[in-house]
Formats: structure tokens, sequence, C-alpha cells
């Protein structure tokens, strides 16, 4: 099938100050299969925080992700997209130094359903063709939440270093992808919606759109994919017993709720030889705000390898 946009989950945490929130996502191309495919992939996110009335007080933080990701198309309208994940989370801050983090995160399924597809209709040019995505998923909590939140020691530092949520977050999410022969625009529109774990600790929602254009150069076996766009996210305040978290020692008290919102753009491209897929792409935000702009995303990135099989 044509490259559409998916929506890979990668779980990790914005910063140990700013409490960003569990789930840092990325939207971007699948490889070009028909029937199933699996692959690895690395990602990396980098953030620096410094308190507007304290910047003794800094955290800078390194979030490196290992996945296994894998996809199923089902018939012609449906298609399951699993991912695996492996953190490798560094921490720099005023207090404790360097500390790691790491280990398997937090399982992610999703199912999408094609509404509708032109290719399917009679008397229109093949140069051209639309598709629309509609669909949801699930995360599981099988990644480590070893923490006390209701602890007086407790900091959403501790919070932030967890590699799993402990909460099952659910997905809902909606796509249109144009084509004109080797041209595409990918647009898409998702929501996390974070369920309370069993310490009544909730990661904020989470929406995200995305925007990314494409052209497909192919070149007998090997097709190549430059792709660049827009990325935007918004994130809202982590929540404890229904209260939300504020910049502070503690977690019910402070001046600054964690939470905020990131514009992006990206650049990247995706190397097609016969079934094996290998893309990479980089962020840089246009645009933010985190906590009063004491958060700052400074770039992500991603490689991947995939076989359709």
């Amino acid at each position: 099938m044509a490259a559409v946009l998916l929506l890979a989950v990668s779980v990790g945490y914005a910063c140990s100050i700013c409490g960003c929130g569990g789930g840092n996502f990325y939207m971007g191309l699948v490889p070009n299969f028909k029937r199933q495919f699996i692959g690895v992939r690395y990602s990396y996110a980098e953030y620096h925080t410094s308190l507007i009335n304290d910047p003794t007080q800094f955290s800078h933080n390194f979030y490196n992700t290992v996945e296994i990701w894998s996809g199923i198309n089902i018939g012609k309208r449906w298609q399951v997209l699993a991912f695996l994940p492996y953190h490798y989370n560094v921490q720099v801050d005023d207090d404790m130094g360097r500390t790691i983090k790491n280990g398997f995160g937090d399982i992610t399924v999703l199912g999408n359903y094609k509404l509708f597809d032109t290719r399917y209709l009679k008397n229109l040019p093949n140069r051209s063709s639309q598709q629309i995505w509609i669909g949801g998923g699930v995360k599981l909590p099988t990644g480590s939440f070893s923490v006390d939140v209701n602890d007086s020691t407790t900091t959403l530092a501790d919070i932030n270093a967890q590699i799993g949520t402990g909460s099952v977050d659910l997905f809902v999410n909606a796509r249109h992808e144009i084509r004109f022969d080797h041209f595409g625009i990918n647009s898409s529109v998702s929501y996390k919606i974070g369920l309370p774990n069993s310490q009544d600790y909730k990661y904020g929602n989470k929406l995200m759109l995305n925007s990314i254009a494409f052209y497909r150069i192919n070149k007998k076996a090997l097709t190549i994919t430059p792709n660049a766009g827009l990325a935007y996210e918004n994130t809202a305040s982590n929540k404890l017993n229904g209260q939300k978290i504020y910049l502070s020692d503690g977690l019910n008290s402070g001046a600054y709720a964690t939470g905020g919102y990131t514009l992006n753009a990206l650049a990247g491209a995706e190397i097609t030889i016969k079934q094996v897929t290998i893309g990479a792409n980089m962020q840089l935000p246009l645009a933010q705000d985190f906590a009063a702009g004491q958060t700052k995303l400074n770039l992500k990135g991603m490689l991947h390898i995939s076989v359709a099989l």
C-alpha cells in the first residue's frame, strides 16, 4: 500500500522539572508494505529546564528509545500496529548530577480503518488518490512505575524518571492522505487520553496535529522519499487526585502548572530497496511554551530500518 501517516508511540518524559507528561509521539511515514512489516528504530529527544525564580535549579534531559515496531494489513480496510520500546534516559541536574534510567516501556497497540479510498472508485485519474483513516488504540502499563506519589518527599523529578506511566491510556486519531502522482501530503489529528494509574496519578492528555509533504523518486528497485512538514503538540497538566501538578518540590503547589505546547519543523528521507526501508528525520522547534517557558525542547531525531514481509 502507499505510505501513510501513522501514530507511532515512543513513551518518554519531557523533563524532570516541567512534568510535560508521559507519551512523546512521532508522526511519520510507514514503510511501503502490502501485507506486514517489522522493524527497529531509534529516537532521541533533548530538553533543558531552568526555573524562572531560581536559575540555579536546572535539568538537562536526554531521552533515547530503541523500539521494535510492526504492522499488518487485514484485508483492504484494516491495519494493526504494535510497538515495544526500550528506554535509556539520561538526566543531568543541579541536585543529583548525572542519573540514568533504563528498561522496557509501555507496549502500545493501534488499529485503523480505511474509511475512504478513491482507488476503489471508477472514472478517476490514476495519477491522483485520496485516503481517509480513522482509528484508535491502547497503551498498556508494562513499563516500570515504581514511585510512591503519596510520599511527601516525592518530587516531579521522581515521577518523570519512571520508564512507564503505570496507567492504561487511550488513543483516537484520524488522518487524510492525498497524492498527485509522486507527490503527496499526509495530515493527521490524534488525541491521547491519559487515565489515572493505581495511585490516582494522571499524565496529561495530549493533542497532536501533523502535516507532512513527501515526494517519491523511483529509480528501478530503489525509491527515495524526501519529506518535510510541521508537528504540533499540546499537553495538558498532569494531575494527582484530580488536582493539577505544579512546579515545586511538592506535587500540588506552585506557581506554574505542568504541560504546554510545541510547534516543530521536521525534515527527513526514506530509502527503500526492494523490501527494506531505511529512514531518518529531525525536528526543530519553531515555537514552544512549557511551564511558562521554563522548559525548552532543543531537538528530536529518529532513525529506523524495516523489512516488508
